[in-house]
């Protein structure tokens, strides 16, 4: 019986270990901001960023935050994330020119959805190339 949980225990270290090796520290350090979106689910959003060592800045796209906020946080973040569906044409415009100002990946969303973000981070850290 010991010998069991002592076998599942370790067999959870291996997944947890092939976990933390599988591309996530890639990530690590980066800091992404995400404009627009739902506002019930930008933590699960830092929650998906910070299981990739990343951090994640939200701005709501022009709904109680001035769009011109934007501007001033491009410039300390490494990739912006803007779900197409769930942000202002203002806000998009400013966040694609601003992008291509400051040199940053532009990675637009299919949708505002948590594993839409996560499919995207999963992506980077595996290497493949973002706009």
């Amino acid at each position: 019986m010991r010998e069991k949980n002592r076998q599942k225990h370790q067999a959870r270290r291996d997944v947890e270990t092939d976990q933390k090796s599988d591309g996530k520290a890639e990530l690590k350090g980066r800091s992404f901001l995400y404009v627009g979106g739902r506002d019930c689910q930008v933590a699960h959003l830092r929650q998906i960023a910070s299981s990739y060592g990343a951090n994640l800045i939200h701005h709501d796209g022009g709904l109680r935050e001035a769009v011109s906020r934007i501007d001033n946080v491009l410039p300390s973040v490494d990739c912006v994330f803007c779900p197409i569906d769930c942000i202002s044409h203002d806000a998009c415009i400013r966040v694609k020119t601003g992008c291509k100002k400051w040199e940053k990946a532009f990675v637009p969303l299919r949708n505002g959805s948590k594993s839409s973000f996560e499919r995207a981070l999963q992506s980077m850290s595996q290497g493949d190339n973002v706009q």
